[in-house]
This record gives C-alpha cells, sequence and structure tokens, in this order.
C-alpha cells in the first residue's frame, strides 16, 4: 500500500504483493504494477481497507485486493476490469 496526498486529495494505491513489479497485457490494455507507484508498505489487507476508506482516488489491483474492497463496498463490481486476467479498479469520491 502507497499513500499520496496531494493538493487535499489522498490517492491510495494498493495491489496484492504477488502482483508488484509486474505487467499485464490484453489487447491494447497494459496495466504496469510498478513498484515506483504502488510499493510503499506492507500490511495486512484488512489494514489497507481501513486505510482505503480514507482515500479520495483509490488505485487497486489484484483478486484479495478488490475482493475486500467490493466486500467494504469501495468499489462496484461493474467497475472492475481484467487485464490479462487480473482485476483492476479505480474509484474517485468526491467531497463537498
Amino acid at each position: 500500500m502507497k499513500i499520496y496526498e496531494v493538493q487535499g486529495e489522498k490517492l491510495i494505491a494498493i495491489c496484492d504483493s504477488d502482483l508488484l513489479g509486474k505487467m499485464f497485457k490484453s489487447g491494447k490494455l497494459v496495466l504496469h504494477v510498478s513498484k515506483n507507484f504502488y510499493e510503499g508498505i506492507l500490511v495486512p489487507l484488512s489494514v489497507a481497507m481501513e486505510r482505503a476508506e480514507e482515500a479520495t482516488i483509490l488505485n487497486l489491483v489484484g483478486e484479495n485486493t478488490i475482493n475486500a474492497a467490493i466486500k467494504k463496498g469501495l468499489v462496484h463490481p461493474d467497475a472492475v476490469i481484467k487485464v490479462e486476467g487480473v482485476p483492476h479498479a479505480q474509484s474517485v469520491r468526491i467531497l463537498y
């Protein structure tokens, strides 16, 4: 999990640890689970999901991560895409 705070936004990037550093392709879609973007602190999935609730922007990759986010109500199942079979979702929460 890696947390970015920029201009009042909190972007949290979470991926299944076994996907870190890998690249996946499906047609024109390319999903690069970049260490530079995703690698931060290794935490239990439950902790990552607690922190994810604080995010204004989420970037999520992997079966475990996506399933936990769906279960927590952070991502709608229809918002998930698969790139070479690997699930990926992004979420934006607008605060008024």
